[in-house]
């Protein structure tokens, strides 16, 4: 892999970057991004898995802790101190994808899925082949009713283009005269995959929007980029993931 940009594609992608957002305060999981797995640490999986896909120029760790930062140059990754007051990872990619214009397309790859799979990185980042695509993300089909009803797992409305059109915690839409545990019978659900893609001029300019209603409702920053305007590409993948909120959750991928 390079830290270097290559040639615009015929298509228009450009050179893509990998950016993992990693913060060491969570409040569900303090020091989540350091804690061990099978011998590495969280963090380590991720960007040894992110490396792997062909289709990223360069992959990136943006902590605002020292420590994150210097196990990340301990094991060989590429690393860069960002501000500490930053409200989201989009934020932080931001201020990163700033410090390396050579870039086309960023992508803001989740530091809590240590065995994301590089072939969904590669899926997102060919959505900005068309070079139209603003900001893209991943759906999944959902296939069960727990699945359909939990509040935890935003729900995805798209339209004929392929585009989000809304994101929900409930699920949408709303079938009228069904029972809800019978939904899944008439209507075709899905749920989002939190990577993100973004050219970075679009970037830059989404994370300088206020708050949105919608996004202060819900709880989804997402709805912010749509009530504004932009639109977002969706490609579908069969791949699950893993992500790891709690320790709860780490208990669980080590069963």
């Amino acid at each position: 892999m390079q830290n270097i940009s290559s040639p615009l594609g015929e298509a228009g992608r450009g050179s893509v970057l990998g950016i993992i957002p990693a913060r060491y305060a969570s409040s569900r999981f303090p020091g989540k991004p350091l804690v061990d797995i099978a011998g590495k640490s969280m963090i380590q999986r991720v960007y040894e898995q992110a490396s792997k896909c062909i289709d990223l120029s360069a992959v990136i760790v943006a902590t605002d802790d020292e420590r994150i930062f210097d196990h990340v140059i301990a094991f060989g990754g590429q690393a860069i101190m960002t501000g500490a007051d930053h409200q989201s990872g989009t934020d932080r990619c931001a201020e990163v994808a700033l410090q390396h214009p050579e870039y086309e397309v960023i992508i803001n790859i989740q530091g809590d899925e240590p065995y994301i799979d590089p072939e969904q990185i590669s899926k997102l980042a060919h959505c900005f082949d068309n070079a139209q695509t603003q900001i893209a993300t991943l759906i999944k089909r959902i296939k069960t009713t727990q699945e359909l009803l939990n509040t935890n797992s935003p729900k995805v409305v798209i339209n004929k283009l392929s585009e989000a059109i809304y994101f929900s915690r409930s699920p949408l839409p709303h079938l009228r005269g069904e029972q809800p545990e019978n939904w899944l019978e008439f209507h075709t659900y899905f749920k989002h995959i939190g990577i993100y893609g973004y050219r970075a001029d679009v970037l830059q300019q989404i994370t300088k929007l206020p708050l949105s209603s919608l996004e202060t409702a819900e709880k989804l920053e997402q709805l912010r980029w749509i009530e504004n305007g932009y639109r977002i590409k969706v490609a579908e993948t069969e791949l699950e993931t893993h992500a790891i909120d709690t320790p709860e959750d780490l208990k669980l991928l080590k069963l």
